[in-house]
C-alpha cells in the first residue's frame, strides 16, 4: 500500500469515525469470508463491519476526535461503525459472537465515552429504540384508557348518588 492508499483509506475511515453514533472493535481471528459477508448482512444498512490496517484505524480515530481506542486496536481487528440504532447492532454483534466463539467484541467507543467488551454486552442488553418506544406507547394508551374509565364513572357516580338521596328523602 504506498503513500496515497494510506492517505485515501485514512480518510474514508475518519468519516467512518466521524458519522458513526457508535463504534465497536472486534476480533474476527478464525472467521470464514463467508462468515463475515453473513454478519455483515445481519449489521444491514445502518451498519458497516470494516476491517482495517490498526496504525491507519488509530490515525483515523485521532483524527475524527476519538480518543482512547489505541488499546483495543491490536492485533486482527474489525471496526464495526454504527449509525441509528447501535443498541441493535451491538445485539447483532453479541449473538452473532455467540453462535461463533471466533469473534471476539474487544471494545467501543459511544458518545465520547470509551467502552471495554463488558460495556458493549450490557449495551447490547438494553432495549433497542423500536422496544422502547413501542413500551412507552403502551404504557401511554394505558394511562389514557384508566383516565377514560375515571371519566366514565364520575357521571356514574353522581347519579347513583343523587338516586341514593332521593330515595333517603322518600324514606
Amino acid at each position: 500500500m504506498d503513500k496515497s492508499q494510506k492517505t485515501a483509506a485514512i480518510k474514508v475511515l475518519t468519516e467512518k469515525f466521524k458519522d458513526a453514533d457508535a463504534v465497536v472493535l472486534t476480533e474476527y481471528r478464525g472467521l470464514t469470508v463467508a462468515q463475515v459477508t453473513e454478519l455483515r448482512k445481519k449489521l444491514g444498512q445502518d451498519a458497516s463491519y470494516t476491517v482495517a490496517k490498526n496504525t491507519l484505524a488509530r490515525i483515523a480515530a485521532h483524527e475524527a476526535g476519538v480518543e482512547g481506542l489505541d488499546d483495543s486496536i491490536k492485533g486482527p481487528s474489525a471496526i464495526t461503525f454504527l449509525k441509528g440504532d447501535y443498541v441493535a447492532g451491538a445485539k447483532t454483534l453479541r449473538d452473532f459472537a455467540k453462535d461463533n466463539k471466533q469473534l471476539t467484541l474487544k471494545g467501543g467507543y459511544l458518545d465520547g465515552s470509551v467502552l471495554t467488551a463488558d460495556e458493549v454486552v450490557r449495551l447490547a442488553d438494553m432495549q433497542t429504540r423500536e422496544q422502547a418506544l413501542s413500551s412507552f406507547a403502551g404504557d401511554i394508551k394505558e394511562s389514557i384508557a384508566k383516565a377514560v374509565r375515571v371519566m366514565q364513572q364520575l357521571p356514574t357516580k353522581a347519579v347513583r348518588t343523587i338516586d341514593a338521596l332521593a330515595d333517603k328523602k322518600q324514606a
